[in-house]
């Protein structure tokens, strides 16, 4: 486990290319704040979280199984991911953050995923 990434993953960077290429400009893995949001927009009070499905467990998501082998080391591994995910959000939201959460299953359909991200970032 040492080898995955928690910063520059594929998804991130699809994401990334994805608001830079609509104008938002924005920070990196800001230690700063609760979480150290992937993409953080200054401008609008914004925090977006990319996701990989299946680490942080999206509801209904067929890439969100579960390993058939050391069930208990993953049951827990997976429920520290989501308790310190909820964490995060709740802190950012306290500090009067936006919070967004893009899943890495929501790449699939761009044009999509670009609407849904200029509403949750302005509005």
């Amino acid at each position: 486990m040492s080898r995955i990434r928690a910063a520059n993953t594929k998804p991130e960077l699809i994401v990334r290319s994805l608001l830079h290429g609509m104008g938002f400009r924005y920070r990196l893995h800001v230690r700063a704040l609760p979480g150290c949001p992937d993409i953080v927009l200054p401008r609008w009070k914004s925090a977006v979280l990319v996701h990989g499905c299946f680490w942080h467990r999206h509801q209904g998501c067929h890439l969100a199984y579960t390993p058939k082998s050391h069930k208990t080391f993953w049951t827990k591994k997976f429920e520290g991911n989501v308790n310190r995910d909820k964490k995060a959000s709740a802190m950012l939201r306290r500090l009067g953050w936006r919070v967004f959460v893009v899943w890495e299953c929501e790449l699939q359909d761009r044009d999509r995923l670009a609407r849904r991200l200029v509403r949750g970032i302005t509005n």
